[in-house]
Formats: structure tokens, sequence, C-alpha cells
């Protein structure tokens, strides 16, 4: 029994450094990549010989490169899709739990669009983006929101509602009844039982709902691939821009992925008390 017990364990721990590995190798070759010059980028060891910045500075300075790293034609700074990533998914986020969290209010207490409304709202992830993103072009041709900031907030903000929705529900639904009935009794209208009794106790749920809906919307790639082309390009598809004559280039790529992952990682660190206290808010109810 002893011994079985130290295999069963052993293999616990085969099986968990096996999984550690499989996820932090791919991430240490990028952040290595990103510091390696362009005659390492091809070789297989981690630790660049010869570290540079070059990576980091063609991002901002592609023209200084040029004809250096593979004859880059990339003329365009990754600034303005900075900047476009940041704003869509900001707005589309707010405006996405903003309306989530009014519309998961109406199910939890009033039960407004019925058993079958709420479960329609899933429905619509479940098929794949690439089945109506052909109508939604077509759609935004006639309306004249292609490549424009409003057309991609829109679309974000209506893509990943539901996720609000269903996310909010279960906090509201968490939150006992007799706290607002009491809260009217005490002479509290509707409106300010909302905003004052509920809304504070469901903050922790407004965190994790408005970063997990930011994480899709920076990261989303069809939908800003076949909708942008100069204006509103965001940066997962700038990062697929980096091509040279010798093929793609890996080590601007690589420096751009690490750039375009501070901004989720710095959320969520300067928030992680919010996100522990919503992924346990209502588990340990009476």
């Amino acid at each position: 029994m002893k011994w079985g017990r130290i295999v069963v364990t052993s293999l616990k721990y085969i099986i968990i450094g096996v999984f550690i590995l499989w996820v932090l190798v791919p991430v240490a070759w990028i952040i290595t990549l990103a510091f390696k010059p362009y005659q390492e980028w091809r070789v297989a060891y981690f630790i660049p010989k010869q570290p540079t910045l070059d990576n980091f500075i063609v991002l901002f300075k592609p023209e200084v490169f040029t004809g250096v790293m593979g004859a880059t034609a990339i003329v365009e700074p990754v600034t303005k899709p900075l900047i476009n990533s940041l704003v869509v998914s900001a707005l589309a986020t707010v405006l996405a739990v903003i309306v989530g969290f009014f519309s998961a209010y109406g199910a939890s207490r009033y039960n407004t669009p019925g058993p079958f409304g709420i479960f329609f709202t899933l429905l619509t992830r479940m098929l794949p983006p690439a089945t109506f993103v052909t109508p939604i072009m077509v759609y935004y041709a006639n309306l004249g929101l292609l490549d424009t900031h409003l057309g991609l907030i829109a679309l974000y903000s209506s893509v990943t509602v539901t996720y609000a929705i269903w996310i909010l529900k279960g906090f509201i639904d968490a939150i006992p009844v007799e706290w607002e009935e009491a809260a009217m009794l005490e002479g509290a209208s509707p409106t300010k039982v909302l905003f004052k009794v509920v809304l504070p106790l469901v903050r922790p749920g407004l965190v994790v709902a408005g970063l997990f809906i930011f994480l899709l919307n920076w990261t989303e790639l069809l939908f800003a691939l076949v909708l942008t082309n100069i204006n509103a390009v965001t940066l997962p598809v700038h990062i697929s821009k980096y091509v040279g004559a010798v093929g793609q280039l890996y080590g601007p790529q690589a420096a751009l992925a690490l750039i375009g992952s501070i901004v989720p990682v710095t959320i969520g660190y300067i928030i992680q008390k919010h996100l522990v206290t919503g992924f346990t808010f209502g588990m340990v109810r009476g």
C-alpha cells in the first residue's frame, strides 16, 4: 500500500510538471525571442547570446530597420493599433457590462425574458463567428461602419453582453430579495435600491465580468481582421502584418505579444482582490 501511494503521488507530480512545462515553455520562448537579434530567431536555445531591444524599437520606428530584418515593408508604427485596441476594448467592455447588469437584474428579479429568453442569449455564442461575419460585413458596408471604431465597439459589446448577463445574474441571484424589500420599507425607491443596495454588492461580479469581457475584446481577431483595414486596425490584426522578404518577423511579433500582454496582466494584478471575492461570492451563503 505504501509503494502504491508513492507511485500515485509521483504520477500526480509528473503530470503536473508536464502540464506546467506545456504552459510555460511557449511563454518563455516568446520572452526570449523578443530580445534575440535577427540572426538568432531560428536557433534552438532560450537565452539570447547578444540581447537586443531592436525588436521593440522597430515596433515604433519601423523605418529605422527597413532592409535589416528581412526587408520589412511595415511602415506604420504600433502606436495607432495599440490605442485602437485600448479604446475599442475598454468602451465595448463598459457598454456590455452596463447593459448586462440591467438585463441580469431584470432576469433575476422579474424574469422579464422568461426561461427561454435568458437561455437564448447563450445560444447566440454557440454559433461560430465565421458563420455570420460575412453578413455583418455587408450590413456594415451599407451603414458606413466598415473600418470604424464605432462599428467594432457596437459589435464587440453585442457579442459579449451575453457573458455579462450570465455572470452577473448569478451574483444578483445570490443577494437575498429581503434586503431590497427592507430598503423599500425604509422609504428607498426601486431606483435607489438598485444603485445603493444591489450595485455595491455585485461590484466583485462587475469586476470579474469586465475583466473577462475585456480579455475577449482585447484578443479578438476575426471580426477586426474582416471589418477593419486602416483606421480601426487593432493589435491582433497588426501583429500579423510583420512579414519580410524572408517570411515572418518573429522578433517584432514576439515583442508586440509582450507589449500586448502588459495591459491585461496589469489590470488583473491591480484588481486581484476583487477577482478572488468575485470568484468565491455566494459559495459560503447560508
